[in-house]
């Protein structure tokens, strides 16, 4: 994205692997017709299989992959072969990733289980049960229950306990309430200290999008969202101002979830055309006047997001999962 995430942000594994990932296919290390499995990466990058699963993602929406007639993925150019395997010699130059502490390697995994399924409810969090679900350390799942917490997604309760509070309609209310009061106040700080590339950047992955907009997927909107309310913010020097905002953007790593079950809510995802006209503001240097038009995006995109939320619940009943116990509906 060109610019510092928050403290606090969820690493992108997915985007590391990509690159690698890319980087071989151009070079022709990995050749055309060479089979791309979602096992075989988690065993390369020692990640898990969310970050691989997203990865492939975006080969494929990139080009550079195709998906296979039987199981897997085939890179573009070539009829399918063998799965691919990196030779040994080759493996300690092209999977850092193996190198990462281990609740990084989890972390995206562990976010989208609990960001996805409080959707439906508010849950405890078993730290023991997290710990033996994945095989880890209760350091290890406390430092990713920490990272939780720091990007809103959990709480502690009264009595120091984890918990991640169900996204209902009061609460979407509430955290877009706190967005909407403190995200155009750091518009107007990052205006000017943002590089003019990345307005740049925005606007040709908006237009983009909106030339495509019958049939743009998930991760592009997840990525679109990301720029404005995160890449562009975060250019606002106060850092007290960014670590207010983290929490409310909870939603946004729900939107990971709801994007991708609920992306054909809408004929043109109506955010698109939101955002391009705070870029169109700030082009024009009217600085106040994008602050106003990201406020009044936000408000409209309160009730949408209760509406996908809505339509996620009438749709899907979320798996078990041994480390969260669904906590009773207030009230």
């Amino acid at each position: 994205m060109g610019a510092r995430a928050p403290s606090g942000a969820s690493p992108r594994l997915y985007q590391r692997a990509f690159e690698i990932l890319a980087g071989q296919i151009r070079s022709g290390q990995i050749p055309p017709g060479a089979q791309l499995l979602e096992s075989k990466l988690t065993a390369q990058f020692g990640i898990s299989r969310a970050p691989a699963r997203q990865a492939l993602a975006e080969l494929v929406r990139s080009g550079l992959i195709e998906k296979s007639p039987g199981r897997g993925y085939h890179v573009a150019g070539g009829r399918p072969t063998a799965p691919f395997v990196q030779r040994t010699a080759d493996a300690g130059a092209s999977t850092p990733l193996s190198s990462l502490p281990t609740w990084e390697r989890l972390y995206g995994e562990v976010e989208q289980e609990i960001a996805g399924r409080s959707a439906f409810a508010s849950w405890r969090v078993i730290e023991a049960k997290l710990a033996g679900y994945y095989g880890v350390s209760r350091t290890v799942a406390r430092d990713v229950l920490g990272r939780l917490q720091e990007r809103g997604v959990i709480r502690k309760d009264a009595r120091s306990r984890w918990y991640a509070p169900g996204f209902s309609p009061d609460y979407v209310t509430e955290l877009y309430e706190l967005r909407w009061v403190l995200e155009p106040v750091a518009l107007a700080k990052a205006a000017p200290r943002a590089p003019t590339s990345l307005r740049v950047t925005m606007r040709r992955n908006l237009e983009q999008a909106v030339a495509i907009a019958a049939s743009v997927g998930g991760d592009t909107l997840d990525r679109l969202e990301e720029e404005l309310h995160i890449a562009l913010l975060s250019h606002c020097g106060n850092l007290s101002l960014m670590q207010a905002i983290t929490l409310p953007q909870s939603l946004l790593i729900a939107h990971h979830f709801l994007y991708r079950c609920t992306s054909r809510l809408f004929d043109t995802e109506p955010f698109l055309a939101e955002h391009l006209v705070v870029l169109d503001r700030l082009d024009a240097g009217d600085v106040a006047g994008a602050a106003r038009a990201l406020e009044q995006h936000l408000k409209i995109s309160r009730d949408r997001a209760i509406a996908r939320f809505d339509v996620v619940r009438s749709l899907f009943d979320p798996d078990d999962l041994p480390y969260l116990e669904r906590l009773p509906d207030a009230g």
